[in-house]
């Protein structure tokens, strides 16, 4: 019978991360315990949430990446990926844009859910930066055909 996992600590998440081949690093601001990784060359962190009975423990934990915004970012950007995407969500936190991901153990999960759950995230990672481009590009081709259609208008 598999053994469920009804509680996680950064020592227990940082060897679920490191045995699936991430770099994990422990860090620790005003009492607050997170792990800083990275995956595709994308820097996240893991940061704990409800506290468990079991001292140091939580039931459950939250993946989260943030970009720092450099000069306009585009309407909707944040809104579109949450009508299109399921698991994660995007919002802006002043001058971040932010993807996070919670995973849930409380009800008890396998160690295999867990992998799942890293896995999804490494893919959803993925899939942030290239929608990030995809978004980016169709914006200024948007803005340069406005801009076409507004100096035909006034050439008319």
């Amino acid at each position: 019978m598999t053994q469920l996992i009804t509680h996680v600590s950064p020592q227990s998440l940082t060897e679920v991360l490191q045995a699936a081949g991430y770099r994990v690093n422990q860090t620790e601001q005003n009492g607050i315990v997170q792990l800083l990784s990275a995956s595709q060359g994308i820097g996240y962190a893991v940061r704990f949430g409800n506290p468990a009975v079991e001292e140091g423990s939580y039931v459950d934990f939250t993946f989260s990446c943030a970009l720092r915004v450099q000069g306009e970012l585009p309407q909707g950007v944040a809104e579109q990926w949450n009508a299109t995407r399921r698991f994660a969500r995007l919002s802006l936190q002043g001058e971040f844009l932010v993807m996070e991901m919670d995973v849930v153990v409380a009800a008890g999960v396998s160690n295999d859910h867990l992998r799942g759950n890293l896995e999804l995230w490494d893919r959803l990672l993925q899939e942030f930066i290239v929608y990030l481009r995809d978004f980016s590009q169709a914006a200024q081709t948007s803005t340069a055909k406005v801009a076409v259609a507004e100096q035909e208008e006034v050439a008319l």
